[in-house]
């Protein structure tokens, strides 16, 4: 039984818990009902705490007072959406609670979510009941009770969450719109499974895969509801400086009068609000009296509401053309979508190895894509058959899937696109520009195994080339050193050196002077592709 966290400890339990959010965000997406039935609870949550586990990756905190201030100050700018903002008061609460602590125990835990909870509560202009406050509330009056009968960290968040779970329950009890809808609260929903993700990482379980929810499926009836009773229509966030001494009291009693929802953060530097109104040009030209803003977003809740009915009921939303060609492709990682996107790619769906999409996924990209003929990169071989399921099923677009195997594949194809060329033309050069490039994928194993006449054990790093297992072995550089020696790479003109997010930049700059040494004639280019399998993905052409 753990007693006490540190920073270290802390900072790998918010990741957890945002590693947990991401992978449920679906599940607690169908149960967001209220306070408008928009469905975005999960996104904005995991999105929200993923700021902050992004943030906390990057450095070390040598005291629970350093993460959670990092935790904290990374919830508060990367907000979005009412659940959002709540979950950052939640946290920003705690952090000023163990500020100055190295460590904390059962009691300084029951303390600082106390302290949590009464933030949110008083950002929150009108509190509902069976809402993520009641959830956070409960939790944090049963850590405090179990605080007193015994101190142990472990003993006390596992309190919390059994009497969050009761709590959570209940919402459906205390909330009309949920009792309405059959659901009990998608913000009080999330705000457990981030505790919960904190407990596993206490205990030592490990992390999610993919985005596999455990959890029985439940989805609120959204047709329950109709788009007008929307009262306001237009969510508005931003984030302004205090320039001026105006008090941000005065900002809260202005937005009071045009709408509902409504969370103001006054911070030291800035002023956060999220509210929900029908005229946010009027809410922005009053946040300027207090300082410039700094970020802004407004979202139309009608029309979000009005897309989830048009999913639920299957209709589909197909683009008109506005050019001949379009590009959908499919990549995994922030850094390699970029590289997709800069080369002028329509649509980026998330996968690849371990991430198969579905053809649905595939599909809706090309719908939205306004192109008369619509290529599809699908960069993996386990996914070409799903992406060739399009083509029967696509509307009002004729649509060409490339085999292209692996990412590199499809960037090489991409750039030989020529928009002035008929379709059998790009077809035939895109193909034969996908057979010039060899990739290898450096990844490890998850467990021991005998393949292609290889033992491989538990830990080792693995090269694939081409999709054929080249070597194992049980340090990193022996096995790059050994994929710079092979004649693919060192007769190569350009090498493009992709590196995973288990690859820090010092590692990768090494990685690039090994090649650059080793490969001296080809022209070697070095970038994040930020691929959750991969540790490295190298082409040669």
């Amino acid at each position: 039984m753990i007693t006490t966290i540190d920073g270290a400890l802390f900072a790998k339990m918010v990741i957890h818990g945002s590693a947990c959010i991401n992978a449920q965000k679906q599940h607690i997406n169908e149960l967001n009902v209220f306070p408008v039935p928009d469905g975005d609870t999960g996104t904005n949550m995991s999105m929200t705490i993923g700021t902050a586990a992004e943030e906390l990756g990057k450095k070390p905190c040598d005291t629970v007072g350093q993460a959670a201030s990092v935790t904290a100050n990374a919830l508060l700018r990367g907000a979005r959406g009412n659940s959002g903002v709540i979950l950052s008061l939640l946290f920003r609460g705690f952090a000023k609670a163990v500020k100055d602590k190295e460590t904390i125990d059962g009691r300084d835990l029951a303390i600082a979510l106390d302290f949590g909870v009464a933030a949110a509560y008083k950002a929150v202009m009108k509190p509902a009941e069976g809402t993520i406050l009641t959830v956070s509330r409960m939790a944090a009056a049963a850590a405090a009770a179990a605080a007193r009968e015994d101190a142990g960290a472990e003993h006390v968040l596992d309190e919390a969450i059994q009497a969050g779970l009761i709590a959570l329950d209940d919402t459906i009890n205390q909330n009309p719109v949920l009792k309405k809808a059959g659901v009990v609260d998608s913000g009080g929903k999330g705000f457990l499974v981030i505790l919960q993700g904190m407990m596993d990482e206490l205990r030592g379980l490990p992390l999610p895969e993919g985005a596999a929810a455990v959890e029985r499926k439940e989805k609120a009836d959204f047709e329950a509801f109709s788009t007008e009773e929307i009262t306001f229509g237009y969510c508005t966030e931003f984030i302004c400086a205090r320039d001026t001494k105006k008090d941000p009291e005065a900002l809260r009693g202005f937005l009071s009068a045009l709408g509902d929802s409504l969370v103001v953060v006054d911070d030291d530097d800035i002023i956060k609000v999220h509210v929900h109104t029908d005229h946010p040009g009027k809410v922005l030209e009053e946040a300027l009296t207090y300082g410039a803003l700094q970020t802004v977003k407004v979202e139309n809740m009608r029309n979000q509401h009005t897309e989830i009915l048009a999913e639920d009921a299957g209709v589909r939303k197909i683009a008109p053309p506005e050019k001949k060609y379009g590009v959908v492709a499919v990549a995994a990682g922030a850094g390699l979508a970029a590289v997709f996107r800069d080369l002028g790619v329509d649509g980026i769906i998330s996968g690849g190895q371990t991430m198969n999409p579905a053809t649905e996924d595939i599909l809706r990209q090309i719908d939205a894509t306004p192109a008369e003929v619509v290529f599809v990169l699908p960069n993996n071989k386990n996914i070409i058959m799903a992406a060739e399921q399009c083509i029967p099923l696509a509307e009002g677009k004729q649509v060409v899937v490339l085999p292209s195997r692996t990412v590199p594949q499809g960037i090489s194809a991409l750039l030989m696109m020529d928009p002035e060329t008929d379709v059998e033309t790009n077809t035939q050069a895109m193909t034969e520009a996908m057979g010039a490039v060899s990739t290898a994928e450096v990844t490890y194993a998850a467990r021991d195994s005998e393949f292609g006449g290889f033992s491989i054990k538990h830990g080792d790093y693995m090269a694939l080339l081409n999709g054929q297992l080249f070597a194992t072995e049980r340090n990193l550089d022996k096995i790059l050193r050994r994929l710079a020696q092979e004649d693919t790479y060192r007769q190569a003109e350009f090498i493009n050196i992709y590196y995973g997010e288990d690859v820090k930049e010092p590692e990768a700059e090494k990685t690039l002077k090994l090649f650059s040494g080793l490969c001296p004639g080809a022209e070697i280019t070095l970038l994040s592709g930020g691929q959750p399998v991969y540790y490295y993905m190298i082409s040669a052409e």
